[in-house]
């Protein structure tokens, strides 16, 4: 029997750190990709930014085709699409074309972030916040349009192709408002823990109260982001941690948060075991936050690897 209580999905803002090219990045995720399929990690997921330096994703379902064509069984998927800035037919196209080059593998992440600053978010969709407010209105159509029954002006609208299996739709969010929104219209909700301050426990719970099956889903599935930093030693860790932006460790040094884990192999394994039991999640997605693109890539094959062992 196995004692692996939970699923482990990479998440990847796509770094693109200083004096690094943007093809050697866009390489990196490739390869990133590649080696987490060997590892185990069921799915691989890009994030979406603009004009933000640092960062070399603005368009994750064009880097999801390639790395299609590269892997064979890991799930492909956005966390987050910032739905706002785009028309619910186009991106429903969009993935729908994914979901029949790569069947059953594609998953839909939606956000309603702006993923950038003010100007470059006016220079891509106009009014951002007034496209915000139509959230709820996009959400409704892209899920009708996912599901074969959207009409406009009374006229049917297909999003062509159609694909035999349909990707799957997560709602991302960091609170109870956007967990009642997943709830209510029947997706799974993606949980980013590492961006948010609430009990992620009281929000996850709230979410599965709430949950309206749907075409959708039938049953309330759940993922928690979290920042992780796995290395061989505690001290390693620590040290990882000092040099990373914006993450930093406690005076211990094995974990700063809930949801910024860091330490050897056996101390991010049980902070996540501890947070599995505490919010009842059967995944997490590890976003890690290393600039060094080979300490990067060790972190995630050594949990991995420890996980395996357990296994056996």
């Amino acid at each position: 029997m196995s004692i692996r209580p939970f699923r482990l999905g990479v998440l990847d803002l796509v770094p693109q750190p200083e004096g690094i090219t943007a093809e050697s990045a866009l390489a990196e995720a490739s390869l990133l990709a590649r080696l987490a399929e060997q590892w185990g990690y069921e799915r691989y997921w890009a994030a979406e930014h603009h004009d933000l330096p640092g960062l070399a994703c603005a368009a994750p379902e064009v880097l999801l085709s390639h790395i299609g064509a590269v892997t064979s069984r890991i799930r492909l998927g956005t966390g987050a699409l910032l739905l706002p800035h785009y028309s619910p037919l186009k991106v429903a196209e969009t993935f729908h074309l994914l979901s029949a080059l790569y069947p059953g593998r594609i998953d839909l992440g939606i956000g309603r972030a702006p993923g950038g600053p003010a100007h470059a978010s006016m220079a891509l969709s106009g009014n951002f916040l007034q496209r915000v407010y139509g959230m709820e209105e996009s959400v409704r159509s892209l899920i009708q349009l996912l599901g074969g029954d959207y009409r406009y002006d009374g006229q049917p609208v297909s999003a062509r192709p159609v694909p035999q299996a349909r990707p799957e739709l997560w709602l991302l969010g960091t609170g109870r408002k956007s967990a009642a929104y997943a709830a209510a219209n029947g997706c799974g909700y993606v949980f980013g823990g590492f961006m948010s301050d609430e009990d992620g426990e009281a929000v996850l719970s709230a979410y599965r109260e709430q949950f309206v099956p749907s075409e959708c889903l039938k049953e309330p599935r759940t993922i928690v982001a979290v920042n992780l930093i796995c290395a061989e030693t505690s001290a390693k860790a620590v040290q990882l941690t000092e040099e990373s932006r914006g993450f930093r460790p406690d005076e211990e040094g094995a974990s700063r948060s809930r949801h910024s884990i860091a330490g050897s192999p056996a101390e991010v394994f049980s902070a996540l075991t501890k947070l599995q039991k505490q919010y009842q999640t059967e995944e997490f997605l590890i976003g890690t936050p290393i600039s060094d693109y080979e300490q990067r890539r060790e972190s995630y094959r050594l949990l991995a690897a420890y996980m395996t062992e357990l296994k056996h």
